[in-house]
């Protein structure tokens, strides 16, 4: 798997090139409303299932395959991105986000993938599991954000990006490139 010095990795549920592109679009109509410091590159969106953070190989390898083998019966699934929200101090955020609507499927995944990764040694965050795309980061705006701002400049209101959960991915972080994540395994959910 490479050279792990320095090196991140985390498993994520993979979101479609189409998917990307669509979000991405919407993402440039928000930058005018929302003044964040660092908008994400397009092929970087995802949602995050465990973050592993540095890694021997051997540990990753192992949680490879255990988390290949806890989701190889997992059926592919609908999720709606249908919202936006942010993470840190309300009046300047740190992290801003779209959501999908609730799906179970994608919850008992997220169990799945923690459960192997922990079976593997990884020691992960015990925060509850919050689904979510970021989009960006750090806001420089003159005003203090607006928790109201969310809902009035939503752009899923009127129409949801629809896409079908396909896939686990695990990825590496190259934080001086973009896009940033690089895919080094991919675990397919099976197609109906």
């Amino acid at each position: 798997m490479g050279n792990q010095q320095n090196a991140h990795f985390f498993f994520a549920l993979k979101l479609p090139s189409e998917t990307k592109k669509k979000l991405n679009e919407h993402c440039e109509e928000l930058k005018g409303k929302f003044p964040f410091s660092r908008w994400v590159h397009h092929d970087d969106y995802h949602i995050t299932l465990a973050f592993l953070g540095s890694a021997p190989e051997d540990k990753l390898i192992a949680a490879a395959k255990l988390v290949a083998d806890s989701i190889k019966n997992v059926k592919s699934f609908p999720l709606f991105i249908n919202r936006l929200g942010v993470f840190g101090n309300e009046s300047a955020p740190r992290i801003f986000w779209s959501d999908t609507e609730r799906e179970e499927r994608l919850h008992y995944l997220r169990d799945q993938v923690f459960s192997a990764c922990k079976e593997a040694g990884f020691k992960l965050e015990k925060r509850p599991f919050k689904p979510h795309i970021t989009i960006a980061r750090k806001w420089i705006g003159s005003e203090n954000f607006q928790k109201s701002m969310l809902d009035q400049y939503n752009p899923f209101k009127e129409k949801t990006i629809e896409f079908s959960a396909s896939g686990v991915v695990l990825y590496r972080t190259h934080l001086d490139k973009t896009p940033k994540y690089e895919s080094i395994a991919i675990f397919p959910l099976l197609v109906e």
